[in-house]
């Protein structure tokens, strides 16, 4: 599977190209899907935020012209304004975010890396996304695809046990979530919310995501990391704790991130971890880590260390259920590749150039 997303708007794109378009407002509430003139669209409505009646009108133009198919000088008739303004209200309504694009046009650059990757590795799932060298965001494409595949779970009928990680990705994949009705769905967080100082940990993500469905959530309300072997076993023991520990056991699909463990790595850099205990990590040989737990090169979990305080869920089991990592970046290369050919996951979402990378070493 190969999946290409593209942020931006070019009417070149839209007229040449089988697209989904959203057309939302803010605090989007989906109202349904449409086939427009120029593509497949995707209509999100809801109150406007200060009842600003301007962005309103911008809405109304960008739903005339990406679902309706009408012209600027249409969109004038019908709004009553001037050609000139109809205009300024539909660019109005890409410059603020009201108006997303979906490019659905499989790459064959992306296709030929995913299935060698997935033969390779033996995988469930692979999406490759194209690379966007200098874009502005860190994540772009990648939170993109991993929403729609977030998304296309979440829709299924049968009910499903979904488990999440956390991380500035898979943040920004939430971010990019349309709200799903899914009642007969649960959700849960693989890793503790609450940071060294007590605050809600800023990157974990299942309240987010508990936002964006009706299903039931269920946070790990635990550190990320804790002070001492005996306290992780006092908390994991509370009656709050158990069942979501046994509900990550019984997962159906997984989505994490990998982070890596060079001088920058996120457990240090959040603080869930110190710079001495990052280096004796380091000498240990950890190069990578999944909710908290940290393996070396050849993907094996390091013995002791901040691993016997790692609060989160172990790593569902990759028999029974589909665990995607969600990574891309050459800092990432030796905890990804580690991953892969242990088999701690057995799905990837990942940039074209990554995967080109995993596949030349």
């Amino acid at each position: 599977m190969a999946i290409a997303h593209f942020d931006g708007l070019r009417q070149t794109s839209i007229r040449r190209c089988r697209t989904r378009t959203t057309v939302a407002r803010r605090d989007p509430v989906v109202l349904g899907w449409a086939s427009g003139h120029r593509g497949v669209v995707k209509v999100v409505n809801g109150r406007q935020e200060g009842g600003k009646p301007r962005l309103d009108d911008a809405a109304r133009a960008g739903w005339l012209y990406y679902i309706a198919g009408n012209t600027q000088d249409q969109i004038a008739a019908k709004l009553g304004v001037s050609r000139q303004s109809a205009q300024r209200l539909v660019s109005l309504a890409v410059s603020e975010g009201l108006v997303k694009v979906r490019l659905d046009h499989p790459i064959a650059n992306c296709l030929d890396r995913a299935a060698r990757l997935s033969a390779r590795h033996a995988l469930d799932l692979v999406g490759v996304v194209p690379s966007a060298p200098g874009a502005s965001s860190p994540t772009l494409g990648l939170a993109e695809a991993t929403a729609a595949e977030i998304e296309r779970r979440l829709r299924q009928a049968e009910p499903i046990v979904l488990a999440i990680g956390t991380g500035r990705t898979l943040k920004a994949a939430i971010d990019q979530m349309s709200p799903v009705d899914c009642p007969q769905h649960k959700v849960l967080s693989l890793t503790g919310n609450i940071a060294p100082d007590g605050s809600a940990a800023y990157y974990n993500v299942i309240f987010a995501l508990a936002e964006k469905i009706s299903g039931r959530a269920f946070p790990m309300p635990l550190p990320v990391i804790a002070t001492s072997p005996a306290e992780r076993e006092m908390l994991h023991g509370q009656p709050m704790v158990r069942p979501t520990l046994e509900l990550a056991a019984r997962a159906d699909v997984t989505f994490v991130g990998i982070g890596d463990l060079g001088p920058d790595a996120p457990l240090y850099a959040d603080g869930f971890i110190t710079e001495a205990e990052l280096k004796t990590l380091q000498k240990a040989g950890a190069v990578g880590e999944i909710v908290g737990w940290a393996f070396d090169r050849e993907g094996r979990l390091i013995e002791g260390l901040t691993n016997d305080r790692v609060a989160s869920a172990p790593i569902p089991s990759r028999e029974r259920s589909l665990v995607v990592a969600v990574a891309m970046g050459e800092r990432k290369l030796p905890g990804i590749r580690a991953a892969l050919s242990r088999r701690l996951v057995n799905g990837l979402i990942t940039d074209e150039r990554t995967a080109e990378a995993l596949l030349a070493g």
